[in-house]
């Protein structure tokens, strides 16, 4: 077998799991208020399991609803009520072969002050009033309001310090009798756990949660027995240990998921909380407690990106941790380190960095990745592209009552539905190859339609093939791969560096015609001096049409492309100036991208203007004017225009006057990011008959 060792068998204290691949635990917001299993969450599950995967991990489930809700749609064993439902998920995982452990959580001090004490209230509401959960998604947007302006109680933490990064909760110190509570939620949720016929569990004492806070002196400033010596840092995860143990008897597995390093030094804040070194004490004495596994993480909320990286980040860049708990202790190693191959995945068990893989994001994009590596369908993968759109449109969803979806999984909260095979061999036109174009050939190919995609370039990918020029890009055209290769072994049949056009519709006669044509960059001639030769869209840019070396440029709009044509011209030798008509740079980006490329921009010694409008391009400078009306003139030899783009109508408008079946998807609809894409595909493709 091409790869041995990922797939031999590995026992988690007494548990023999199949293979060496786990499915990392990750919030989606399946659930319900109540914190049961919904079928949408079962069937999320499920399908990982039916793909081969050896252990499933579940998202963050809660142990106390009054301070440790993390989430409205999370799980929860807080109550006797929950273990029914647990325990069908449990089946459908082992009807698999495949074990499930529900990995216990509360946030602590990186919780929103809206879920203190609301969500009891909530759930008796909900269960009292068929509408409420309607209603209240219709209000909780506001709360985003109190929030920021922190009218909400105050989130819970070992001791007062400073705010979360991400959530920014204002925080309070537990009482000791608190404390203790807490200890037996914890204890409680395993027995509950154990009941419902799940495999294990494990304790999340990572990513900045209650857990790793108490081990942290960041956060854990507690003079009690609680805190300081890292002994006492440790007593509060280590009594949960030992009262679960006590409570489920010493075969009960528990895997702790470990931050072995706070990550502060990397986010310029050296000296803050614990290192490397502590961590892997922290690991030989959690084995000493008698965990039956570690599974090896990093960071926190405070240092997001060294937990959860955008796609910039090397793979294995982390593997260094798990390697140093590895040789630390004896018990099972479990770690994720950004693995996105199996060959990268067999090469660290091969080498001892760890015993077993530990896919994520990767579970998410491709529920079927075991099955497909161990029958040799490697190619068949789709790959993680590390956009973390999944977290952001999870959080983002949260607020009205959807879940996360996936940039390159459309299915991702549809596992139920399966594509009927009724094409009949119908031919069906895909006009545009980006990923909404890719998409829809893919999925209709595998419902049996001949299919023909038509691309005007020579190349495929549309927008990507541009997305992938700035530098730490290239993971994003894997979805371009993947999807070429999908459709290629369904008989997708290409036709590059040919237009599409209606003569061609009226010669060829297809059943249907879905208008995948994208957009382009947007040259606003409303601004004085648009059309001056000096002004360049980002698209002219990045598709080497205009090559720019050792010139000062100013780039209009920090949006992600905006800020991703600066580093590409900073790449080029040139200085480079950006300008945002909004009180701060890179409004509505997702803020782990903020944080990924503005260090990087500042590096390259780009300036920031901020709360400035563009009203005049000269031959050597722009005229920016703030809110009051002010203006400033700023210097430059070029400027790129980043304000949005259109969406390219103009073929779906021609066609759909010679008939009907004529379809808009991806871009070309509306503009927006590979998710909207991928998923306006799969909904149109739906609707085809």
């Amino acid at each position: 077998m091409k790869y041995e060792k990922l797939f031999t068998p590995i026992k988690i204290g007494n548990v023999e799991i199949k293979n060496r691949i786990a499915m990392a635990p990750m919030l989606m917001d399946f659930g319900q208020f109540d914190g049961r299993t919904t079928e949408m969450l079962m069937n999320y599950y499920e399908e990982r399991a039916k793909g081969g995967t050896g252990l499933i991990i579940t998202e963050i489930t809660r142990v106390n609803d009054r301070t440790g809700g993390a989430a409205f749609a999370q799980l929860g064993m807080s109550h006797d009520y929950q273990i029914e439902g647990m325990s069908e998920l449990a089946d459908r995982i082992h009807r698999h072969g495949a074990k499930l452990f529900v990995q216990l959580h509360h946030p602590g001090r990186q919780n929103m002050g809206l879920l203190i004490d609301t969500l009891p209230l909530s759930i008796a509401c909900d269960r009292a009033m068929p509408f409420f959960k309607d209603m209240l998604y219709k209000v909780v947007p506001a709360g985003k309001f109190l929030m920021n302006n922190h009218i909400v109680p105050r989130v819970v933490s070992p001791s007062k310090c400073e705010n979360s990064y991400f959530s920014d909760g204002n925080n309070r110190e537990l009482r000791k009798k608190e404390i203790k509570e807490l200890i037996n939620d914890f204890i409680a949720a395993a027995v509950r756990v154990q009941k419902a016929g799940c495999d294990g569990v494990q304790l999340h004492a990572s990513h900045g949660y209650l857990l790793q806070q108490f081990l942290s002196p960041n956060t854990n400033k507690r003079t009690d027995e609680y805190g300081g010596s890292l002994e006492n840092r440790m007593r509060f995860i280590l009594e949960i240990i030992e009262g679960i143990k006590k409570e489920c008897g010493e075969q009960f597995p528990i895997i702790v998921r470990l931050t072995v390093d706070e990550c502060y030094d990397k986010v310029g804040q050296s000296g803050k909380g614990y290192t490397l070194e502590e961590g892997v004490e922290m690991a030989k004495r959690l084995e000493k407690a008698g965990v039956a596994a570690i599974d090896v993480s990093s960071a926190s909320y405070d240092a997001f990106n060294y937990w959860l990286e955008p796609t910039s980040f090397e793979c294995g860049w982390r593997k260094y941790m798990a390697a140093a708990v590895k040789k630390a202790v004896s018990i099972p190693v479990i770690a994720a380190n950004l693995i996105r191959s199996p060959g990268q995945a067999e090469a660290q068990l091969q080498e001892g960095t760890q015993d077993m893989i530990s896919l994520g994001r990767p579970h998410i994009a491709d529920p079927h990745w075991a099955n497909k590596v161990y029958e040799g369908r490697e190619e068949d993968v789709k790959r993680c592209i590390c956009c973390l759109y999944c977290i952001e449109s999870m959080q983002n969803n949260a607020y009205t009552g959807d879940h996360g979806y996936c940039a390159v999984n459309p299915f991702v909260g549809s596992e139920d539905y399966k594509l009927p095979e009724n094409g009949n061999g119908k031919e069906i036109i895909v006009v545009g190859s980006g990923p909404a174009g890719l998409t829809a050939a893919e999925l209709l190919a595998k419902r049996k339609f001949k299919v023909t995609v038509f691309e005007k370039e020579n190349v495929l990918g549309g927008q990507i093939d541009l997305a992938v020029k700035p530098p730490h890009k290239d993971k994003l055209y894997w979805c371009i791969e993947d999807l070429v290769t999908a459709c290629k072994k369904n008989a997708v049949e290409f036709r590059t560096g040919t237009a599409f056009t209606k003569e061609l519709y009226k010669e060829l006669k297809p059943y249907a015609v879905i208008c995948a044509t994208g957009g382009y960059a947007v040259k606003p001639s409303f601004i004085d001096g648009y059309d001056k030769e000096n002004v360049y869209t980002t698209t002219d840019i990045l598709t080497g049409k205009i090559k720019l070396e050792s010139k000062k440029v100013a780039v209009v709009g920090s949006g992600m492309t905006g800020l991703e044509t600066a580093e590409y011209l900073i790449s080029g030798g040139n200085k480079v100036i950006v300008a945002e008509m909004a009180d701060s740079i890179a409004p509505g980006v997702w803020m782990q991208h903020r944080d990924d490329i503005l260090p990087r921009l500042y590096e390259g010694g780009t300036k920031f203007y901020t709360s400035l409008k563009l009203t005049k391009i000269n031959d050597g400078s722009i005229l920016l004017e703030n809110k009051e009306g002010r203006k400033q003139e700023l210097d430059c030899d070029c400027v790129v225009l980043s304000l949005g783009v259109k969406s390219d109508k103009a073929l779906y408008e021609e066609l759909k006057e010679e008939a009907g079946n004529i379809y808009l998807i991806g871009d070309g609809e509306k503009a927006g990011r590979i998710a909207d894409a991928t998923r306006s595909a799969f909904e149109c493709i739906k609707g085809i008959n």
